[in-house]
């Protein structure tokens, strides 16, 4: 390869808005160039002057090509000019959280979405120390496909890493970080961002440089992550209606009565061959589900539960084909029967955490959400005495049965982790999120904690709780 070809020019950043889709093939390592340093200094100053190479600029969302008949603009330091202006005047008064970063939820895919604000960056000095905790609060979920967001507003003079920093940093991250890593999104990026990126794209593999996308504003961002609502901090928001004045106001959340009233009509127009996006009550008045077991449920787990099949290395951490789940989303609903022995495992994988997500009511429902998310305040003797109760006394029946259901089939799973790799820990993880999460709110790092907790005590004690068979089981009477 000769030095022309090697240094081919390229723009600054990938196109914005491109659509991500990742196959059902498991996912490969990240190229050796990962680990290759390249021997140079990395110093700010060198980014002071474009390459000589580089003849097409970005401006804005739009690429010029070079023209010798346009007016020269003023060169611009990126690194050095007041470029934030915009961004910085939000986190004036923004105080900075407990948590380094947040946990938004999962994503269409049922991957979890971890945000990082610049608006929290401490000053240069201990951006180190600030690194380190944002990895270690999300160590323990990177064995699993993930999702980062960056949220560029309130990067300010005193808090701006580095180009030494970032490539430090970068070059610390565990492989796992990198591999499992699906997509970077960049929110609000500005030139500073794009110059960066541009600057560290030869070294870095075409494999991880695919996973950056812009994103210019929240209703971008909610449609990519397929999720109605974010709860973000208010500097992020107050930043996204000014820079898309055109956008149209948010009408206001309906109250709790709008909202049941409107889930009854809209119940009402479903075909009663609905099982995805529905409430399990109303799967189990019109379908043929066995002591409360929708269909499609006992589908995939039958499916899963084959020998050669529940042994698969990463069952359930790897995403399964996005369109492939959708397909067979919009066939269920439309009451075909569909044939899952030729599906990929990590499609039908897929599909059964969808269809916890989908439901309209987490299946450990919103009343148990604050029990739950108190569980390690719990003294550790009361804790088996206290699940206990909750799952089999506050549970509603077609809850209780499905939940114990699914219990024993990934206890199952957990029997195969020498080659599957899925402990009660793996597993908790990734459906803790899938069988509660807030009514109102996103669920906090917090909150996420005790939950995947609470689901890793079941797991492993599920003998004791479910020592009495369900239809023996004693429901308080008021």
């Amino acid at each position: 390869m000769d030095s022309h070809s090697r240094f081919t020019p390229r723009l600054p950043g990938p196109a914005i808005n491109p659509i991500v889709d990742n196959s059902d093939e498991p996912q490969p390592s990240l190229s050796d160039l990962h680990d290759f340093e390249p021997k140079l200094e990395f110093d700010d100053t060198e980014l002071l002057a474009p390459s000589p190479l580089e003849k097409d600029v970005m401006v804005g969302d739009f690429v010029l090509a070079d023209d010798s008949e346009l007016e020269p603009e003023e060169d611009v330091n990126p690194l050095e000019d007041d470029f934030e202006d915009q961004l910085r005047d939000q986190s004036e008064t923004f105080q900075t959280p407990k948590n380094k970063c947040d946990f938004l939820g999962t994503d269409k895919q049922g991957r979890h979405i971890f945000a990082i604000y610049a608006s929290r960056f401490p000053e240069k000095s201990q951006l180190e120390a600030f690194v380190r905790e944002i990895i270690k609060e999300i160590e323990p979920f990177v064995e699993n496909d993930y999702i980062l967001v960056y949220f560029h507003q309130g990067l300010k003079e005193d808090n701006k890493p580095s180009a030494q920093f970032l490539w430090n940093s970068y070059k610390e991250l565990d492989r796992n970080f990198r591999k499992n890593l699906k997509t970077l999104y960049v929110v609000h990026p500005t030139w500073f961002i794009r110059v960066i990126w541009n600057f560290f794209s030869p070294f870095i593999s075409d494999k991880f440089r695919k996973k950056l996308v812009y994103i210019s504003s929240l209703d971008e961002l909610r449609q990519a992550l397929g999720l109605n609502k974010l709860k973000l901090p208010d500097n992020i928001c107050d930043l996204d209606d000014k820079l898309n004045p055109s956008r149209k106001p948010s009408t206001p959340p309906p109250s709790s009565s709008t909202s049941i009233n409107a889930s009854r009509q809209q119940q009402h127009k479903m075909a009663t061959t609905h099982q995805f996006g529905v409430p399990l009550k109303f799967i189990v008045m019109n379908s043929p589900c066995l002591n409360s077991i929708p269909p499609i449920v006992r589908k995939c787990v039958d499916s899963l539960s084959i020998t050669g099949v529940i042994d698969t290395e990463g069952i359930f951490r790897r995403s399964g084909n996005h369109s492939e789940i959708m397909a067979l989303k919009e066939r269920v609903n439309r009451g075909e029967d569909v044939d899952l022995k030729s599906v990929n495992v990590h499609v039908i994988a897929g599909l059964l955490k969808s269809f916890l997500r989908d439901l309209s009511e987490p299946l450990l429902t919103f009343e148990l959400y604050e029990d739950v998310t108190r569980f390690l305040d719990w003294p550790k003797e009361e804790r088996s005495r206290n699940v206990t109760q909750l799952i089999r006394e506050k549970l509603p029946e077609e809850n209780y049965e499905l939940f114990k259901y699914i219990v024993e089939f990934l206890v199952r799973v957990m029997d195969c982790e020498d080659l599957n790799k899925m402990t009660s820990s793996n597993l908790a993880i990734v459906f803790g999120p899938n069988f509660l999460w807030s009514r109102s709110t996103s669920t906090s790092l917090e909150e996420i904690a005790p939950i995947n907790a609470f689901v890793d005590f079941v797991l492993q004690n599920h003998k004791d709780i479910y020592l009495i068979d369900v239809n023996q089981r004693t429901v308080s009477v008021d």
